[in-house]
């Protein structure tokens, strides 16, 4: 830069003093409203501004007060905020980015925190249950059902029995293959009932104690004019234990878990067992059927005829 150009800019001291000067006359109101409203009291402004400055021990040049006069009348050190555009809004987004960036960071810390209960609570354990449901299809009711079946081949030599656990194994294996996981566990669940059944060993005897029956007759609705003869039994194990049994009623249908219930026998059985307790009391083969272990159903020592009741 050449000794021309510098010298054509004032010195920075001049221009902090018309800055100054324009600060002055904005601070006096009534300079600035009263002297400024006509050219012809610039004079009278600049002696004002004269006295003030001498008035604080500071000596202005004329030029300094004319050239502050102008500056205020040009609004040359007057802000003047910029007009709306996307660049200015970006620039006040950063400058405010601070105040923005704390409500984003609680929004997002909200919307992480539902985020992340709704994967614990839903999501993950959705992802487990059915992690655990293929598990169960495709190895654990599998599994359960073959060792089932070898129980129960090694529990009986009765083919009979043999054939009815084998169709439920089948069953049970082609549900799980299908995905059906109800049908599958219906299948291994009846499958260790069957097994349980097997394993039980008992006795089914005739009830023979003072103040209870020990057979009973009823008219059937079907045939008004005939009779249908039952005795009284309870199941007992080796043990001396009243077991709990599953008999249908021929009445209703129903099936239900009883100690005690009749089994429908002949007239002529049930006249026997009738003159064999009159006799003295007792009955002396109390005992009409065997169930062993090993066998689904019990080898019957006297004629009956299939029906039962469960109430009377």
């Amino acid at each position: 830069m050449n000794a021309a150009a510098e010298g054509a800019k004032p010195p920075l001291d001049e221009v902090m003093l018309s800055m100054d000067v324009v600060d002055t006359i904005r601070q006096d109101q009534r300079v600035a409203e009263q002297e400024m409203d006509e050219d012809t009291r610039r004079k009278g402004l600049i002696a004002r501004l004269r006295e003030i400055y001498h008035g604080q021990g500071i000596e202005v040049p004329d030029h300094i007060l004319e050239e502050g006069v102008r500056a205020l009348d040009e609004r040359r050190f007057v802000y003047e905020p910029p007009r709306s555009s996307f660049s200015v809004a970006l620039a006040r987004l950063y400058v405010s980015r601070w105040r923005w960036a704390k409500s984003a960071g609680v929004v997002a810390l909200v919307l992480g925190g539902i985020s992340l209960g709704w994967q614990a609570f839903h999501v993950w354990p959705q992802a487990q249950r059915e992690a655990a449901a293929r598990t169960e299809l495709s190895t654990t009711l599998p599994s359960r059902l073959n060792t089932l079946l070898a129980t129960v081949d090694a529990e009986t030599s009765n083919p009979a029995v043999e054939a009815k656990a084998k169709q439920l194994h089948d069953s049970g294996l082609a549900a799980a293959a299908a995905g059906q996981a109800e049908p599958a566990r219906a299948a291994s669940a009846d499958l260790a009932a069957l097994l349980d059944e097997l394993r039980l060993a008992y006795n089914i005897k005739i009830v023979s104690r003072p103040g209870e029956m020990s057979g009973i007759w009823r008219v059937p609705k079907v045939n008004p004019q005939g009779k249908n003869y039952y005795l009284v039994v309870e199941a007992v194990d080796a043990n001396g234990r009243v077991l709990e049994r599953p008999v249908v009623n021929e009445e209703t249908g129903r099936a239900e878990k009883v100690k005690k219930w009749a089994v429908r026998v002949p007239e002529s059985t049930f006249s026997a067992i009738q003159a064999d307790k009159r006799d003295d009391g007792i009955i002396q083969r109390a005992v009409i059927g065997v169930k062993r272990r090993g066998e689904l159903d019990p080898e019957w020592r006297i004629e009956t005829l299939g029906g039962a009741l469960t109430q009377w």
